[in-house]
């Protein structure tokens, strides 16, 4: 009898997959636009509604399809025991409410008598079911003590149209199926069940890891008392804790020494290869300057060559003139050291020349 939900298409992003199961982006269903649809109050619950007084009569499912005026919506019940709810809980709901253009949905809640009578303990009382099952927003209605078999006057008293269930025979109560009477009657609408969530599932999940659950209780502040444990296990529990701590602080270190590791030998490459663009560099122009054909050994000849060109003599030129061959050089003279020569006197005859020596050296 608990209610189950369904893979739904909703207007999330989803991809579907071609014949070789690759994702066809093109197919992508658009986004929903942004909107707000949240309610402000739960829904109410059935003893707390005002009686309808119009006959009851049962609409069809061409005349649901069809759709039915806004004052005669078409009334779906699903029930369950909607113990942990959860989405797939959530999910039969929404199917519950889509079935047709005008649904109001009624949801059943069992008591805590009848789910523990034909299903098992529960981990949520029945008050704490009622009130989750309320605050869903697909349900209109809520009846608490809803049966376990639907009775004809069940029905006729909440106005019931259509029961929404999944159609798997659901065996309980020493019945092959507790909606057999239903179906016969084409009050039957089916719904999907959702694979891979279910309230025996998340229990499995506790029970399979119950030491960390009960040790992530007794570190959110619980007592050994309320979790019922025992002395020992508690100390056990709490060591385990300590334990748990020193191996996630050695894990820490080891994840820091790596990244420290890491960053060394990041650093030690970088160096590395820079030390060896360096080393390149200063080898090519060691090479450059003292190679073979460097530019000190060009350096040292063209000294060289200048050196013996300043000591050694300097030949004259075979094709150079000799000494007669010269022409003579201008002598040169300064201006201002030049004398006029006063003019040359008409020459004297031989006789005068002579007595003038003869007086001269009689004197």
């Amino acid at each position: 009898m608990e209610a189950h939900g369904s893979e739904h298409q909703t207007p999330r992003k989803r991809r579907r997959e071609g014949s070789n199961g690759e994702t066809d982006d093109s197919q992508r269903l658009a986004k929903a636009p942004r909107r707000t649809v949240g309610l402000r109050e739960p829904a109410p619950f059935a003893d707390e509604l005002e009686t309808v007084k119009t006959p009851y009569v049962r609409v069809t499912m061409e005349e649901a399809q069809r759709g039915t005026p806004p004052d005669r919506p078409v009334r779906v019940y699903a029930d369950g025991i909607f113990d942990m709810f959860h989405s797939g809980h959530a999910r039969a709901l929404m199917q519950a409410k889509s079935l047709f253009p005008n649904t109001h949905l009624i949801v059943g809640v069992c008591n805590d008598d009848l789910t523990h009578k034909f299903k098992g303990f529960t981990v949520m009382n029945e008050d704490e079911r009622y009130d989750a099952v309320s605050h869903c927003r697909y349900v209109d209605e809520v009846v608490r003590n809803a049966p376990w078999t639907l009775t004809p006057e069940f029905l006729a008293k909440h106005r019931i149209d259509f029961v929404a269930h999944d159609d798997i025979p659901y065996i309980s109560a020493g019945s092959d199926d507790v909606y057999e009477h239903i179906k016969r009657a084409g009050m039957f609408a089916p719904t999907q069940r959702t694979e891979g969530i279910s309230t025996s599932d998340i229990i499995t999940r506790i029970v399979r890891d119950y030491d960390v659950y009960v040790r992530r209780n007794l570190q959110r502040g619980y007592t050994a008392k309320e979790l019922n444990v025992s002395f020992i296990n508690e100390k056990k529990y709490h060591l385990q804790e300590h334990v748990d701590k020193v191996k996630q602080k050695v894990r820490d270190v080891e994840e820091k020494s790596k990244e420290f590791v890491q960053k060394v030998e990041e650093k030690s490459i970088d160096l590395i290869q820079k030390w060896e663009e360096k080393s390149r560099e200063f080898i090519g122009n060691f090479l450059q300057m003292f190679g073979p054909d460097g530019a000190l050994k060009h350096m040292l000849k063209e000294g060289r060559g200048r050196m013996l060109q300043a000591i050694s003599p300097r030949h004259s030129p075979d094709s150079s003139p000799t000494q007669e061959e010269r022409p003579p050089s201008p002598a040169f003279r300064l201006p201002f050291f030049t004398r006029t020569s006063p003019p040359s006197s008409p020459p004297l005859h031989s006789g005068a020349n002579s007595i003038s020596e003869d007086e001269d050296e009689e004197d």
